[in-house]
């Protein structure tokens, strides 16, 4: 069980998001809570209004699982 942290840089702001995992069955790494995310970023809708926490949390677990953090854990756990 951990908790792994994600960051980008655009050269002016500094944007993370951060969750709980926990280790399964031959190396299997999963989210705790997909809705425990922990970010400063902030979502707006089209027309410039901040998205509810829902909503929110949904976009944020879209980006989430484009990124290679389940291969980060398991290389630092020593599966790869």
């Amino acid at each position: 069980m951990g908790q792994t942290l994600w960051q980008g840089d655009d050269g002016e702001a500094l944007a993370g998001v951060a969750w709980d995992w926990i280790s399964m069955s031959a190396g299997v790494v999963a989210m705790v809570d997909p809705m425990a995310l922990v970010t400063n970023l902030q979502f707006l809708n089209a027309r410039g209004e901040v998205l509810a926490p829902l909503e929110s949390a949904r976009r944020l677990n879209e980006i989430v699982h484009t990124l290679p953090w389940q291969y980060e854990v398991q290389r630092a756990l020593g599966y790869h």
